[in-house]
């Protein structure tokens, strides 16, 4: 497969690329990260704008994607919706298909962030990002909806590789585990954990108490995914059982299926997190574990999802993660708008 083949092609979940092309991101992103400021890469996007839409704020995101465009010789423009005159359901205004064949006009490639409290049903964000794509004739790459998330995944899997100092993760066990927060999150990082790492042939456990399922279309393409390539998976609601001979652990809080029964309420989410006070990733569990790596996508919510001994341990990844953020999405903005 050739770089071009990628040319205008939108990311808005990894499962909807094939692994060739996974692969050919992961293995341009390594060596943009070995040859950061490198001129082979300086100028690949040189005069060509990035736009960035952000229904919801980020730290990681936006300052990622804003270096990567930087370190591409690109532009990244920052723009969000109440700045905008945008048609919604209570307001008139310029409507998705307008909008985005206008900004297909100005720039080279379009990203959308869009989470939790900004929409009023669970997969309302990732509709509004495929309707985006659907009229733009630019790339359109997903910055995190309610469900999915794959720069974050592609992010996870480079750090996985280079700690375990090895690109193939077939054997290894992954414990994707719920922990308790403040913070009510959606489900795309975790989601999109599954789909990737499952057709790299990890061992998965998942592991949650009741009545904190995903969604079910997606574990069905995670069992799908595991048969094909000859993986297990499993989920269980125990705060410890899945520990036992990990490998790598990532322990991140998420909100429950009923999120949004009368519209989205954070608190009462946070609330019934806060109860289960016994999970939490810290350095006993991790004691059970083949000396594991733990991984998370960030923000941490330290003291709930995690302990800092874990968080800011030796076997904690999560900072070499963050970094490779920025080299992925490096990666799929050169490989996707550049010529």
């Amino acid at each position: 497969m050739t770089k071009t083949a990628l040319k205008g092609k939108d990311l808005i979940c990894t499962q909807e690329w094939s692994l060739d092309e996974l692969e050919l991101v992961l293995g341009l992103a390594r060596k943009m990260k070995e040859n950061r400021f490198s001129d082979r890469y300086s100028g690949l996007l040189r005069y060509k704008t990035f736009m960035m839409f952000f229904y919801n704020p980020s730290v990681r995101t936006r300052q990622s994607f804003e270096a990567a465009a930087t370190e591409l010789g690109a532009h990244a423009q920052f723009l969000e919706p109440q700045a905008m005159r945008l048609k919604t359901k209570s307001s008139a205004g310029e409507t998705i298909e307008d909008a985005a064949r206008v900004m297909s006009r100005y720039a080279s490639g379009l990203g959308i962030r869009i989470l939790e409290d900004k929409i009023e049903a669970y997969g309302e964000g990732d509709e509004l990002i495929r309707e985006y794509a659907e009229y733009a004739t630019i790339p359109v790459i997903n910055m995190a909806d309610d469900k999915f998330h794959p720069c974050q995944a592609l992010a996870d899997v480079m750090g996985l590789r280079e700690a375990f100092g090895s690109e193939d993760l077939r054997g290894k066990k992954l414990l994707q585990i719920w922990g308790h927060g403040a913070l009510a999150r959606s489900w795309c990082s975790v989601q999109e954990s599954l789909l990737l790492n499952s057709r790299l042939g990890m061992d998965i456990t998942l592991a949650y108490p009741p009545g904190y399922d995903l969604d079910p279309e997606v574990i069905q393409q995670v069992q799908a995914n595991c048969a094909a390539v000859g993986s297990s998976f499993e989920i269980v609601d125990d705060s410890r059982a899945g520990y036992g001979g990990a490998d790598v652990v990532y322990s991140r809080n998420w909100m429950s299926p009923n999120a949004y029964e009368g519209g989205f309420n954070k608190q009462l989410e946070i609330e019934k997190a806060l109860k289960h006070r016994d999970w939490i990733c810290d350095e006993a569990r991790m004691a059970l574990t083949n000396r594991a790596l733990y991984i998370h996508p960030m923000p941490v919510d330290r003291g709930h999802e995690v302990t800092d001994g874990v968080a800011s341990g030796p076997r904690s990844i999560i900072y070499d993660i963050a970094e490779n953020r920025l080299h992925v999405q490096k990666a799929v903005m050169a490989l996707t708008m550049g010529d």
